[in-house]
């Protein structure tokens, strides 16, 4: 069901598939406004906190002190971290069927900054501020143990793993959905440039990458069976390769955006003639560029990861290889 709503609001239109992103998006946008206002009420001792006499303050972000089990799980954990900001690249993606881009997608860009600093770092803040890590990093496959659950039921909210699990079906929704639309135009635009068969560029009358939505589509779907083998391992491993190439993808953009600006530099361009210009540069995309890097190689460092980290890494020089030998003679 949910599989067919996706596919039918990416099959639609541009206008369909940003509208319903958009109350998808809302619900875990609302609730996570919710966590953090509710979570520094509590923190300031303005509502009541279960266990808590005084108001809690921040006295738990120092209590082990700031890395209680060393510097090294900071880059162990990273790679999942920059999962959950995966999609902020859409930006980009979506300038090509965008009215006035060069209006609105510096506007999308600055009010994404400003939203993953209030929506993420805000609830970590008040995750670690409520919670001892010991009890916040146990939320494993069971909602109820959820950090988020466990600040909302000792705030006395009820139905709190109910409200949770609802919100992650939509965030999932959301996530399926933004993703089909990422996938299908990356190989639309491929396609365009020759680089995959000319039969992925085909569009539908509503101007969407029809083909490449099916296919994109029915190459998700073998995905559900990994909840019949294995679900821990093969989860595990599809969400360490989904972060990887999302990190390359990330890598790709710096290499990409500090050339581009070398190349204007050189033919006698300068910074005031861009439309939109990032700022910083060329620190910028240097930094993006190593420290994306570094995140690539964690990846490695993990046991349970390390297959999917080779299985990348054979995919990446395959897609090389077939360029060199189909595609860049053609050129």
């Amino acid at each position: 069901i949910f599989a067919v709503t996706i596919f039918g609001l990416n099959i639609s239109s541009t206008r369909v598939f940003a509208e319903s992103e958009f109350w998808l998006a809302l619900v875990k946008v609302i609730t996570v406004i919710a966590f953090i206002v509710l979570g520094l009420l509590a923190i300031f001792g303005l509502i009541p906190f279960h266990g808590a006499q005084t108001a809690p303050l921040f006295s738990n972000l120092t209590a082990q002190g700031w890395f209680p089990h060393g510097f090294l799980p900071i880059f162990t954990t990273m790679l999942i971290v920059n999962f959950a900001f995966s999609g902020t690249e859409l930006i980009g993606v979506a300038a090509g069927e965008t009215k006035d881009p060069a209006q609105n997608v510096p506007k999308a860009i600055n009010a994404a900054i400003w939203r993953l600093l209030i929506f993420f770092v805000g609830t970590i803040i008040v995750i670690s501020a409520l919670l001892p890590f010991q009890l916040a990093g146990l939320g494993g496959d069971n909602v109820s143990n959820s950090p988020f659950v466990t600040v909302f039921n000792y705030i006395g909210i009820p139905y709190a793993d109910d409200i949770i699990r609802f919100v992650i079906i939509t965030a999932l929704l959301s996530a399926a959905n933004s993703g089909l639309y990422a996938a299908s135009r990356m190989m639309w635009s491929l396609s365009e440039q020759k680089l995959l068969p000319g039969v992925f560029a085909t569009l539908s009358k509503s101007g969407t990458p029809i083909v490449a939505l099916f296919v994109t589509m029915f190459g998700a779907i073998p995905g559900l069976l990994s909840e019949q083998f294995a679900p821990e391992t093969i989860f595990k491993n599809l969400l360490g390769v989904a972060a990887f190439t999302m990190v390359i993808v990330w890598m790709s953009i710096c290499l990409s955006q500090f050339n581009f600006r070398r190349q204007w530099y050189r033919s006698g361009h300068t910074v005031s003639d861009l439309k939109y210009a990032a700022p910083l540069f060329p620190i910028v995309p240097i930094l993006g560029f190593l420290f994306c890097f570094i995140t690539c190689l964690s990846m490695a460092a993990d046991p349970e990861m390390r297959a999917g980290f080779i299985g990348c890494l054979i995919f990446t020089a395959l897609c090389y290889l077939s360029y060199f030998i189909f595609y860049r003679n053609k050129a």
